[in-house]
């Protein structure tokens, strides 16, 4: 399921939200100009290698390991990785940013990404595969608006149709099925150069965390109600 559009519009241009969607594309663009060699030196320079960022945690020395959990976060490892992130950022992230403002949203966008990877690493310690990708923080922007927009409609393409589906309902299915699927992997070394399920996890939490925080202090507008229109549901 893509989601492709929600019924909440927001009230204020989203330059950050657009700025990270830019700023992804192109170091997937620079990505695609290395060659093999290059490529994977350049992953083992800036995304997350667990064994790496654990070692750094018990012997800390320098920035530049710590430094991935932030740079990993632009990398995507395929057009497909990179194009599904980007519109889940673009129907869901314009509306957190919205409530919180650009630069709190940017803090709150950074901190769900060090919340993904911490789970993510606390799981699968000695991992030397490269962890990359925003789906972590991603996900934390998706914990955010379930508190923020319980009740807004999101609009899924289930290939042939779209489907309006409630946030409240949606949004906890997505990271159901993330947790089961992390849970799927404990044990399973094999597992370790997939999906980083626990990352989606981790990230959900914390974006959940911080918004549960945050909202006394946030003003997020109701969605507007919108013409029934005739589709085929559900």
């Amino acid at each position: 399921m893509i989601p492709i559009s929600d019924d909440v519009r927001s009230r204020t241009f989203p330059i950050v939200n657009i700025a990270i969607i830019i700023a992804c594309t192109l170091v997937f663009l620079y990505e695609l100009s290395l060659n093999a060699i290059d490529a994977d030196r350049f992953f083992n320079d800036y995304a997350v290698i667990p064994a790496a960022l654990n070692h750094w945690v018990n012997h800390p020395h320098g920035l530049r390991v710590p430094a991935t959990v932030i740079s990993s976060a632009f990398l995507h490892g395929s057009l497909l990785h990179l194009a599904g992130n980007m519109v889940f950022l673009w129907v869901f992230g314009d509306n957190v940013e919205d409530a919180l403002g650009h630069v709190p949203y940017l803090a709150f966008y950074l901190i769900s990404a060090v919340g993904a990877v911490a789970l993510q690493v606390a799981v699968d310690t000695s991992s030397a595969v490269p962890m990359l990708g925003a789906s972590g923080a991603i996900a934390g922007v998706l914990g955010g608006y379930l508190l923020l927009y319980p009740r807004a409609r999101v609009d899924v393409f289930l290939f042939p149709f779209i489907i309006p589906i409630a946030a409240f309902w949606l949004i906890p299915a997505w990271f159901l099925l993330q947790l089961v699927s992390g849970l799927a992997t404990v044990g399973d070394t094999s597992a370790s150069s997939g999906v980083a399920f626990w990352a989606h996890v981790g990230g959900f939490l914390t974006g959940l965390a911080l918004m549960l925080a945050a909202r006394p202090f946030v003003a997020a507008h109701k969605s507007p109600s919108r013409p029934s229109r005739t589709r085929r549901v559900w």
